[in-house]
């Protein structure tokens, strides 16, 4: 420690030895009892810490990305009423990856590779490794079309197939409920619900008044429009909360869900690089949106990420997930025996799932972990990606997992950014409970019992 810190200066007192002299014997004091203090804490951590990633090799690779940015769900005439303006007008059908929404998604899979190739999981270019790649996509056009452009961004002129079910069928992988391969108890996932917002849904109106009111400002024109006396409040829908049906168990009704919705679309207008006039009416920015995002984040966390709920709709997911990685681990580098269950094929080093936020958000819920990036708690913007990786080490020793999140900035996507070490997307470790180590690493065996123990057998679709 330099002599002039001003820490020490308090020390500086007379004992009949010099002041040099002092200091020395100061910070010989201080080094040997932080030496004292921190070796048991060092020694747990060295016989804790499990390999470095830098001392083994990316085996495989499990993706559950959510597609590219999409056209908005519903028509704009769904929401008109609340707003003083008509809404933004898009050039692709409701729910259709847009032709940026392509390219970003390309660029993202550009990125992958690079990283891949530095974790030697491919070579940096070439189509050697494409053979050991495997895409399965929900039915959607913006699920298979978001397949495709990974594939291009990161094998481009090679040939990978994108694997899906006819447009418009309910895949039980991606949609286990509305596919009729599981059914929740509704009237349990309602009081689970119930349980976390103190049995009365406007106590979420209340949490987060401050985001609706600011949304509401944007929905009236932020004064950029003429005063609309026949525009409606969000403020004046109900909350309600009941038995809900389909995908969603539990329908929580008002405010926040409804304006959930809204800043979604106002999300799809800011990264689909609309002008500033047609982003939010012009009364959005980076900013303002992160703010609004917030309620939509909290309409997931409620509705989906509330574990009754989560289980029900992960589980499918999770328990392929997880035997895909076991056929991994259990065959090492070689093509070895099928796991029933897996995805894929035997010998891949890389399993894309192209699903929606609604697959992320719950596997997130039954797996009890969270993340924060760009300024955003567990968000999920399109092209957000949850990877499931598979280490091993070099010295021949156990496999083990990390997971991550990673996902564009805001601002990459609106204008279209290559991604490149100096300007990467972002990416968040994940802790997972009930494995993970001070790395944040799973031993296999950690990893495999917390991927079970969040798995509900009762929500397992069956195998095809």
């Amino acid at each position: 420690m330099p002599p002039s810190n001003p820490r020490l200066r308090p020390l500086h007192f007379s004992l009949g030895v010099p002041h040099d002299h002092m200091r020395a014997t100061v910070r010989i004091f201080l080094f040997a009892l932080g030496s004292f203090l921190l070796s048991p804490l060092a020694s747990a951590q060295s016989a804790a810490a499990p390999a470095s990633s830098r001392d083994a090799d990316l085996q495989l690779v499990v993706v559950l990305t959510r597609h590219g940015v999409r056209a908005p769900m519903a028509t704009s005439t769904q929401h008109s009423q609340y707003a003083a303006a008509p809404w933004a007008a898009w050039d692709v059908p409701p729910s259709y990856l847009t032709a940026h929404g392509y390219q970003l998604m390309k660029l993202f899979g550009a990125w992958d590779r690079t990283q891949f190739a530095s974790q030697n999981l491919f070579a940096p270019a070439g189509c050697a490794g494409a053979a050991h790649v495997s895409i399965l996509a929900d039915s959607d056009q913006r699920t298979r079309e978001t397949g495709k452009a990974l594939a291009e961004g990161m094998f481009p002129g090679c040939e990978i197939a994108v694997h899906a079910q006819a447009e418009g069928a309910n895949d039980p992988l991606f949609r286990p409920i509305e596919a009729g391969a599981v059914h929740p108890d509704n009237n349990l996932a309602t009081a689970a619900v119930a349980g976390r917002i103190g049995g009365d849904p406007n106590n979420l109106t209340e949490l987060y008044r401050s985001q609706l009111t600011l949304l509401d400002r944007v929905l009236a024109g932020c004064g950029h429009a003429p005063v609309n006396a026949a525009r409606a409040s969000i403020f004046t829908i109900p909350a309600t909360l009941a038995p809900g049906s389909g995908d969603s168990p539990a329908a929580l009704r008002g405010p926040v869900t409804t304006a959930a919705t809204m800043a979604e679309n106002l999300l799809l207008e800011y990264t689909q690089g609309m002008s500033q006039a047609d982003t939010g009416w012009g009364c959005v920015d980076a900013a303002t949106l992160r703010t609004i995002m917030q309620v939509n984040s909290a309409n997931w966390d409620y509705t989906k990420r509330t574990p009754a709920i989560a289980r029900a709709y992960a589980s499918t997911l999770l328990d392929r997930v997880l035997k895909t990685m076991q056929q991994s681990a259990d065959g090492g580098d070689a093509t070895g025996a099928a796991v029933p269950g897996a995805l894929g094929k035997p010998g891949d080093r890389l399993v894309i799932l192209v699903g929606h936020d609604t697959n992320i958000v719950t596997v997130a819920g039954a797996l009890h972990i969270d993340w924060v990036l760009d300024g955003r708690v567990d968000d999920t913007p399109p092209g957000g990606a949850l990877l499931f990786e598979l280490w091993r080490p070099r010295d021949g020793g156990k496999p083990f997992v990390r997971l991550e999140y990673t996902a564009q900035t805001l601002d990459q996507m609106r204008n279209s950014e290559t991604l490149t070490p100096a300007n990467p997307p972002t990416v968040a470790p994940i802790f997972v409970p009930g494995c993970s180590r001070q790395d944040l690493s799973c031993t296999w065996e950690g990893f495999s019992a917390a991927m079970r123990a969040s798995i509900d057998p009762a929500y397992v679709a069956a195998q095809p």
